[in-house]
């Protein structure tokens, strides 16, 4: 645990790219193959279930500080962070020196010896082992081990810096071992050998690494209208259908096996020849077309489907890509070879179909059907090179995502939280509310959007102004106007608003305006798609 923590200190205090690349390789070098693998496991953010609440470990954390509890609360307010401030108060600075002689113990062990074995333990055996953590270890383990307690622990690298890192320690492609890390792959020995040596025969049911597109405004940048494949932007789940052998899987866009949600899509992909699979998106589907994403939603949720659930809620595989085919990798080859093929796999299906292409021979037609999206049910266009191949993450220049303006509305700021990591002592967490009558009905949590600057101005604003505390959570006074911008609207028996948005986020601060000109909840639900 101590390299692994000393690993940690290195990416979390410096912003630069070779520095982060460098440190990880070294200790991916030196690291014993579990602990490796279990690294791995915790950069990219993949989490252990977690077997201890956090309102349980800040109820030890009053007991142990041996300071009054108002100010245990006070000071975790302030920090914004469970983990670091039970580091702070239990384990501070001071004494790591003293426990630095603590028995050493490896992060492969700290999982499988203490960690996973808390899981159906008695509260009070739970409590007993993981105080006497708190305790044994100096400041930065206390903080890591915590943090991997409650699931949250979140580094300075993304999965695209890690998967850079064990490609240069093991001389791969990006591509082999982003691959590698897709799916319920378990951290171990195992398979940190078989990552490092380059069998294959550990992907054997995974599916790619997704292309994903960046967004465009000014098409016309891109040249002749001809040299670009347009289709519909799909509001759906992003899928995979992998089809090796006699088995046939469904995988989400996070990495999740969902074969068991859909098994009229396995059905039909049963059909199709082995050695195949397939991307697109999984949409709900009625008899006048694709239904709201909502429709789509009711289904995931439930635990059993029922027949009833299968005929009111039927669902159609759109696919737009061909990434494997009688078992060779046709990424490398051109969209306009991938898709040929695809549209004679796919011609006699009914539930996986081709996403068809749409036919509009310049880039003013084109927008005149961007236009007609949102009656559509859906997003905006999708642009594509045709002499484009399979990328890997967010390659900029093959694949563009042309949305449509999303929806807007102004409300007025009621709540706020603090954030987290460097925003954790800054109140950056809102919540905004319409007008309901003579009343402001919360309608939508949103993070983003606001400058620095703003955030600071804003942050100092709520502390003068808070009218009630409920925890972290500050209730304020009704003042201030914010436009949100959003991507889809659905009713919610569950919010008291009865509506639900899709990616709420701030498009600008409206000091314009007074919290009277904020908008209403009947015109918020005047967007509400009609059924299709």
């Amino acid at each position: 645990m101590r390299e692994f923590a000393a690993l940690f200190e290195s990416l979390d205090t410096t912003n630069s790219t070779r520095l982060k690349i460098d440190a990880m390789v070294e200790y991916f070098r030196t690291a014993k193959a579990v602990d490796a693998a279990w690294a791995v496991y915790v950069l990219v953010g993949r989490r252990v279930k977690q077997s201890v609440g956090p309102a349980l470990l800040r109820a030890w954390l009053r007991e142990e500080a041996q300071l009054p509890p108002w100010l245990v609360e006070e000071t975790y307010a302030s920090i914004g962070d469970l983990a670091e401030t039970i580091a702070l108060l239990v384990a501070p600075e001071g004494a790591s020196a003293m426990r630095a002689t603590a028995p050493q113990i490896s992060l492969a062990d700290w999982f499988h010896q203490r960690i996973l074995p808390l899981t159906g333990l008695p509260s009070e055996e739970q409590r007993r082992r993981i105080v006497s953590w708190w305790h044994e270890l100096p400041y930065r383990e206390c903080f890591l081990v915590t943090k991997l307690l409650t699931g949250s622990l979140r580094v300075g690298v993304s999965r695209a810096l890690v998967t850079r890192a064990l490609a240069e320690l093991f001389g791969h492609s990006r591509a082999l071992v982003e691959r590698a890390l897709i799916g319920a792959w378990q951290p171990s020995a195992d398979f940190w050998i078989a990552l490092a040596q380059n069998e294959s025969s550990t992907l054997a049911s995974h599916p790619y690494p997704f292309y994903l597109a960046s967004p465009i405004e000014a098409v016309e940048s891109l040249g002749a209208r001809g040299e670009w494949l347009a289709e519909w932007k799909w509001d759906g789940i992003r899928g995979q259908i992998v089809r090796r052998g006699a088995e046939c899987t469904l995988w989400s866009r996070g990495e999740e096996i969902i074969t068991d949600r859909f098994p009229e899509i396995i059905a039909a992909a049963s059909a199709i020849e082995s050695g195949t699979v397939l991307d697109g998106e999984i949409l709900a589907w009625g008899e006048n077309g694709v239904l709201p994403f909502a429709e789509l939603q009711k289904r995931i949720g439930r635990r059993t489907l029922s027949s009833r659930i299968l005929k009111d809620i039927p669902v159609r595989f759109v696919a737009y890509d061909l990434l494997e085919w009688q078992g060779e990798d046709w990424r490398p080859r051109s969209l306009q070879e991938r898709r040929t093929q695809l549209q004679k796999l796919l011609s006699p299906q009914t539930v996986i179909v081709l996403s068809p292409a749409i036919d509009a021979p310049s880039w003013d037609s084109l927008a005149a059907e961007r236009d007609t999206a949102r009656s559509r049910g859906v997003e905006g266009l999708m642009l594509k090179n045709w002499q484009s191949v399979y990328g890997t993450g967010r390659q900029r220049g093959g694949w563009w995502k042309w949305k449509i303006d999303p929806f807007v509305f102004d409300g007025v700021l009621l709540y706020a939280a603090p954030g987290h990591g460097r925003r954790s002592n800054l109140y950056t967490d809102y919540t905004f509310g319409v007008w309901a009558g003579e009343i402001l009905v919360p309608v939508a949590k949103a993070y983003s959007g606001l400058t620095d600057e703003e955030i600071r101005r804003l942050d100092k604003w709520i502390r003068a102004h808070t009218r009630e505390k409920f925890g972290m959570v500050r209730s304020v006074e009704s003042a201030h106007v914010f436009e949100l911008a959003f991507e889809g609207i659905a009713r919610s028996p569950r919010h008291k608003s009865g509506i639900a948005l899709r990616f709420p986020r701030i498009k600008q601060w409206r000091s314009d305006k007074r919290p009277q000109e904020a908008d209403t909840l009947a015109n918020l639900q005047s967007m509400l798609p009609t059924q299709r």
